[in-house]
């Protein structure tokens, strides 16, 4: 199975795909989407039309997308929020599930802890796909998405498995 994780934002949208077979992960791309474009408008179409050209080429087979959280600037925060719409309305169109899932939430699933840095984050994502180049911070971001949602899917499966079996 396919893992597009994304991690939403306006001006830079990270993104990462993965494979799963059982509990192994491997990297299979990754990157970050700068917008274009001089008003809003644009740059959400230029987020859209990018990320739909990925979901395209790399066929994945599920999508999970951070959480945005509230922050002091309100513009700031509706802004980022628009961006995560795209981020989210490209997978469900393309038939994907999407998870979505709180910045600590996806920081305790790759490092252990919920409120680990950045270097941190990229430093774990490496380990846990060996030999992976990574386009960014952002792109880091979006394969700690992805990797979450890997081991969400995983335990999801082992709880249904398990259902299955006692009944």
């Amino acid at each position: 199975m396919r893992v597009l994780g994304i991690d939403p934002g306006l001006r830079n949208l990270g993104w990462g795909v993965i494979e799963v077979a059982g509990s192994r992960l491997t990297h299979v791309a990754n990157g970050i989407i700068h917008s274009e474009g001089n008003d809003l408008a644009q740059r959400l179409l230029s987020l859209y039309d990018a990320l739909k050209r990925i979901v395209v080429d790399h066929a994945p087979d599920a999508a999970a997308v951070e959480q945005t959280f509230v922050n002091k600037d309100g513009a700031g925060t509706l802004k980022l929020g628009q961006a995560r719409g795209i981020a989210m309305l490209v997978p469900a169109q393309a038939g994907l599930t999407v998870g979505e899932y709180a910045p600590n939430a996806v920081k305790k699933a790759v490092v252990g802890v919920g409120h680990a840095d950045k270097g941190q984050i990229a430093h774990m994502v490496r380990f846990q796909l060996p030999g992976v180049e990574l386009a960014g911070p952002d792109a880091a971001d979006a394969l700690a998405i992805a990797i979450c949602h890997a081991h969400h899917l995983q335990s999801a499966g082992r709880l249904a498995q398990a259902i299955r079996g006692a009944a």
